[in-house]
């Protein structure tokens, strides 16, 4: 509810699967975690994601009670009420809307200055809401 911790584009040709989700939880996530909220991993980490099968794959619950962080429910064949999905990614759209892009790094750039731009306090209004 702090704002953004990790930012990562899928890079061309990837296919989001379990064991692709896994490795950026362990790789990117984590790490991002520990360097921009310094303590969050030892004080507790409330986590919320949907119920993609990707999301509920063995691979990635398991890294996650690993982790021992607390999931939030999320309500079952609900993607639409995702706090990105309603709050950050309209966001990001009022943003970006009207922009000419030429290449991907152009899209990578205007959403990495999107996301900066966004209100913190918002995202405790999302997640409330």
């Amino acid at each position: 509810m702090n704002g953004v911790i990790l930012r990562w584009p899928v890079p061309l040709g990837i296919t989001i699967n379990a064991q692709h989700y896994k490795k950026v939880l362990q790789d990117k996530l984590r790490p991002a975690i520990r360097k921009k909220r310094p303590g969050l991993l030892e004080s507790g980490i409330l986590f919320h994601h949907d119920n993609a099968p990707v999301h509920t794959a063995w691979a990635v619950t398991d890294v996650l009670a690993g982790y021992k962080w607390e999931l939030l429910e999320h309500p079952r064949y609900s993607p639409d009420l995702a706090p990105c999905d309603f709050h950050l990614f309209s966001k990001m759209k009022e943003h970006l809307r009207g922009q000419p892009f030429q290449t991907e790094e152009d899209i990578i750039q205007a959403t990495k200055v999107a996301i900066k731009n966004l209100d913190k306090c918002s995202y405790v209004t999302a997640f409330k809401d």
